[in-house]
Parts: structure tokens; C-alpha cells; sequence
């Protein structure tokens, strides 16, 4: 956060509180009233403006990812992607010399629940980075896990909807989340990830990040590959099983904002490499899965992790709200170099996410010093609510706010390399992608965990289940024995086992005994006498 330093007429250092008119304060203690005991007056000015901005402290909370924390650090380029220069992929600036330091701010958060809510329920994570570099910002927003559950975006708030609150109970209900998902087979990569160990993080410090959509890297001669971006932690990787976080809830629902806070402030900066996939730009008809599709994994044997650089969180926030809430990022903030694939839930989320800070923060909400480019910014955009500034070139005119013009125009930067140009030759349609195989990864996932995740996963799955309507779970054991008949098994022996042992309450995804939690609250709370 920039601050702006008070002075008095001497130029030094003033600590005198003021109104935010700058109106020193004599009494910030007593309301002004007729005799001491009131009632108080309208004309209470000092009393008003205090209290009627207190009113408005909060912003509207984000749809998704409201439970944030953050951190401010730096990015150091390793001046090639893998053992190829940085050049021969792409002409961003920022990757290509070695050592090369670029800011960085960035937002962990959880993506469903409520701004205070716990940073133990299962949930994918947020992983958004801001890049403050010298050709402007480029935000890489993705998540913890390298894929989700839908493959376009028309479906976003569908999705939402099934996993928030019920809109009449006020309470997340697997039923309805089984309900959209029975009948969304793409999604079962996501829901085995998300009901393992890896649906709940141990802390933000040892997570992994990834992009989770496809991009585009452009070079200057204009060829563009397909790439993934991927953050691996240095700190190594750390998940929950749902029993060890209920047991971290019931002491500290705060732990993973705090975990990151006090490492920086002792001094035990984490790290992350960022490694990117590569992929030729086209269809690639021999993959049994289309490249685009961000429910998939591109298979690591086919398309290694190269190292592009790594990054380093080494600042704590001066202020949580100023940095880490107003804090905005959006898909689309690109910079030359770099460049959006056709990936159809990136193409969804590019308008999705900065329309959303528009009217959560503002129409300027570039200009708050969290958003703000740390490089020059020149437009002819005016006005709108809570102008800072006019993003004006020095010495420009001020009469002149549009282009083109020969009085005092702004001009059109000379282009930093060849334009990259896809050609198109298909129909305009509404229809689903062609290589969908929805339950392979699925299932390989499966197998590829470990006894003890594959263990959780199952328990996780069966309790959620067992209370919802039997066609839901029929579909979904179905759904469960196409990605693998040993999974679809495990989950319906699971089922049967909740019914027999009578543990089938609704309540938070993954957790047990959501009812008796009601119950003994009743019978364990103690008496008390009104006052």
C-alpha cells in the first residue's frame, strides 16, 4: 500500500487525527448533545461522517474466492524455458534475461464460502499472481489444482449456485452439488481431486498453483505454442485428510492466513517455481483429450514441466483491506507476449472477472495503488466513480481525451514483433467438443493415490452421498464405475456402510455427524439466568 504522508505547515511529520475533510479532531470521545445525558443533534457533522463511512467499510464480498490472504514478493526469470532461451516461445519481456526481477503481489483464497469463513473446508484454492511488469500488469489467476470441473464457461454459475449455500436452508448441501454434478460427467477429474486429501491444503505456503486454462505464448517472429502454467512449491507439498481439519478447525479456522503471515514475518520467505507445458498450436488429433479442455491433464511424459523462473513472497500486507480485498485480477490482463488460447472457459472468464471488479470496487479500480501498473499509463478513459486521477501522459492536453488527433494525441506504440494470426474455418455453433473422455483421468487419478488419499477419498465421498435422493447416488456410483469399476465400487460399499451405521446428516461436503453437532450443542451448552 502507498501511504500518503500527513505534514503540518513545517513539513514534519503531523499525527494530529482529523476528519477526512482534514479537520483536526478536539473530542473524538462525546457526541455533541443538549446537557450530557442528550439526545444528540443532527448537526453532530464529525459524529456523521465517521459513523456513515464506518457504514460503508465493506465492499461487496467477491462471488468467489472472498476468504483471501496475500503477500507481496518478487519473480526472477531464469532467461530460458527449460534449456531453450526464453525467445524462442515468447517475446514477454519479463522472461527474457536471466535474473531479471519483476514485483509481484499475491492472492490465496478459498473460492465458495464467505470472506470469514474456515480455511479448513474442502474447497479448491485460489492461486492468482500479479506480475508488475515494465510493459504493464499480466495477472496469472488459477487455483491450486490443475484442473475444474466444467469445460465452458455458460455453466460458471450453475456450478456456483450448486455449491453455495441452499437459497432456502442457507446451508451447503451435498445434494444439490451431486445433483448439477450427476448430471455433468466432465466433472468427476475435479470431484476425485477435490474429495482426497487435496481438496483441503495444509497452509498456502505448500500448495501448488497452476493457470488451469490453456494460454498462448507468442514469439517475435509471431509463432504461437499452446502452454501451461504450473507453480511448484519449494516447501514441498502438504494436504488434510477431513478428520485433521476438523480437528484444526475446532482450534484456530484462521490457520493457513496465519501460517503465511508469520513465516514472512520471521523470515522464512516460500517459493514457488513457475514451470510451463508446451504444445504446437493445433489440434493434436493423436491425444485421446483436446489440449483446450481444462478438465484435463496434459500427461507430463508428453509434455514435461520446463522451468521458466521462480518466485519469491518476502512482504506481509500494510493493510488487509487496501491490498489483499481491493486487490483485482482478471484473466485477461496479458501482456505483449503472451496471449489467450480458445479455451472456452478462459474465453468466459476474461470478460467475467474484471466486469466483476468493476462493480465490486469501481470503475477506477485500476487506479488504487494494489491495481495500479508500476509503469507508465496513458489513456483517453475519464471519469466514472472515484476518480483518483486522469491517466494522462505528462505534458499531455488536457482538452485532448480522445484519438485519433492532430492537436495533442496520445500515440500507438510500434509493435514489439510480428502479429500472431490463427485462422478459423468452421461454422458458428452451440455444441460440446468432440474428444470429451470424460472418466480416463479420473480414473488414473484414482490409482495414482495413495492408500491413505484413495482411503479419504472414499469416506469423503460415501458420507456426502449417503443422505442424498437414491437416483443421485445411483447415477453417481455409475458415473464412479466408469472411471473405474473399483472406484465406482468402493463408493457404493461406502454408501451402504453410512445407511447401516445410521450416519447420513446433511452438512458441509465431506464431513460426518453434521446432525449430532446440532444435537450436542443442545445438550452440552449450559444454562444461564437473564440479566
Amino acid at each position: 500500500m502507498i501511504e500518503q504522508e500527513n505534514s503540518n505547515q513545517n513539513g514534519q511529520g503531523n499525527k494530529t487525527l482529523t476528519t477526512r475533510q482534514g479537520h483536526p479532531v478536539t473530542d473524538n470521545q462525546n457526541l455533541r448533545t443538549i446537557g450530557n445525558r442528550g439526545p444528540a443533534t443532527l448537526e453532530n457533522y464529525q459524529f456523521l461522517e465517521k459513523i456513515s463511512h464506518f457504514d460503508r467499510e465493506r465492499i461487496p464480498e467477491r462471488v468467489v474466492h472472498a476468504r483471501g490472504a496475500g503477500a507481496h514478493g518478487v519473480f526472477e526469470a531464469y532467461g530460458t524455458i527449460g534449456d531453450e532461451p526464453a525467445s524462442k516461445y515468447t517475446r514477454a519481456k519479463l522472461f527474457q534475461e536471466k535474473g531479471m526481477q519483476t514485483p509481484v503481489f499475491v492472492r490465496f483464497s478459498s473460492v465458495i464460502h464467505g470472506g470469514h469463513s474456515p480455511e479448513t473446508l474442502r474447497d479448491p484454492r485460489g492461486f492468482a499472481v500479479k506480475f508488475y511488469t515494465e510493459d504493464g500488469n499480466w495477472d496469472l489467476v488459477g487455483n491450486n489444482l490443475k484442473v475444474f470441473f466444467i469445460r465452458d464457461a455458460m455453466k460458471f454459475p450453475d456450478l456456483v449456485h450448486a455449491f453455495k449455500p441452499d437459497p432456502i436452508t442457507n446451508r451447503q448441501d451435498g445434494e444439490r452439488i451431486f445433483d448439477f454434478i450427476n448430471n455433468t460427467p466432465e466433472a468427476m477429474h475435479m470431484i476425485t481431486f477435490l474429495f482426497s486429501p487435496w481438496g483441503i491444503p495444509g497452509n498456502y505456503r505448500q500448495m501448488q498453483g497452476s493457470g488451469v486454462n490453456t494460454y498462448k505464448m507468442v514469439n517475435k517472429e509471431g509463432v504461437a505454442v499452446l502452454v501451461k502454467y504450473h507453480w511448484e512449491p519449494l516447501q514441498g507439498i502438504k494436504n488434510l485428510t477431513q478428520e485433521d481439519a476438523q480437528a484444526i478447525q475446532a482450534k484456530n479456522f484462521n490457520h493457513a492466513t496465519q501460517d503465511l503471515y508469520d513465516a514472512i514475518e520471521q523470515g522464512n520467505y516460500p517459493e514457488w517455481e513457475l514451470c510451463v507445458q508446451v504444445m504446437s498450436d493445433d489440434e493434436h488429433p493423436e491425444l485421446d483429450f483436446d489440449p483446450l479442455d481444462d478438465t484435463k491433464i496434459w500427461p507430463e511424459d508428453q509434455f514435461p514441466f520446463l522451468k521458466v523462473g521462480k518466485m519469491t513472497l518476502n512482504r506481509n500486507p500494510q493493510n488487509y483491506f487496501a491490498e489483499v480485498e481491493q486487490s483485482a485480477f482478471g484473466t485477461g490482463v496479458l501482456v505483449d507476449g503472451l496471449d489467450f488460447s480458445d479455451d472456452k472457459m478462459l474465453q468466459g472468464r476474461t470478460f467475467s472477472y474484471s466486469d466483476t471488479q468493476r462493480y465490486r470496487v469501481g470503475s477506477n479500480y485500476l487506479q488504487l495503488p494494489i491495481n495500479s501498473p508500476k509503469t507508465h499509463v496513458a489513456t483517453n478513459q475519464r471519469d466514472g466513480q472515484m476518480a483518483y486521477h486522469v491517466d494522462a501522459a505528462q505534458g499531455q492536453s488536457g482538452h485532448v481525451n480522445y484519438e485519433p488527433s492532430t492537436l495533442d494525441p496520445l500515440k500507438e506504440a510500434p509493435k514489439a514483433g510480428a502479429d500472431y494470426e490463427p485462422q478459423y474455418t468452421a461454422k458458428l455453433v452451440r455444441k460440446k467438443i468432440d474428444r470429451q473422455n470424460n472418466f480416463k483421468q479420473a480414473g488414473e487419478r484414482f490409482h495414482a493415490f495413495e492408500e491413505w488419499e484413495r482411503q479419504d477419498l472414499i469416506n469423503n465421498l460415501s458420507s456426502t452421498l449417503a443422505p442424498v435422493d437414491k437416483r443421485i447416488q445411483d447415477k453417481m456410483i455409475e458415473l464412479f464405475t466408469n472411471c473405474d469399476p473399483e472406484y465406482g465400487r468402493l463408493v457404493a460399499e461406502g454408501i451402504q456402510k453410512c445407511l447401516a451405521e445410521g450416519n447420513v446428516s446433511k452438512g458441509p461436503i465431506g464431513n460426518k455427524h453434521s446432525d449430532e453437532a446440532v444435537q450436542q450443542a443442545q445438550e452440552v451448552s449450559h444454562d444461564a439466568k437473564p440479566y
